[in-house]
């Protein structure tokens, strides 16, 4: 009777074990495909705003004393300016 339920605490031990593996894997996946898309959303944002950027220095450049070159170009759509908005 005792060999019995040493058997079964450690059969329930392992499957206890193995349920917790397989659960740590199941979060570990799911944080890594939001960091995943989160990089994904940053590089997108960091490749608008560099784009903005030189087409702001392309219109500083042309922009003299006596020139018209009319109004500063407006950023894209697509780029979020929250974060300086305020």
């Amino acid at each position: 009777m005792i060999a019995t339920a040493g058997v079964g605490a450690l059969g329930g031990m392992a499957a206890w074990s193995q349920t917790r593996r397989a659960a740590r894997r199941d979060d570990f996946a799911a944080i890594t495909a939001r960091l995943d898309q989160e990089l994904k959303d940053e590089r997108t944002q960091r490749k608008l705003l560099t784009s903005f950027v030189l087409d702001l220095l392309r219109w500083a450049h042309r922009v003299e004393p006596t020139s018209q070159a009319g109004p500063p170009p407006d950023p894209p759509p697509e780029l979020d300016l929250s974060p300086w908005r305020r």
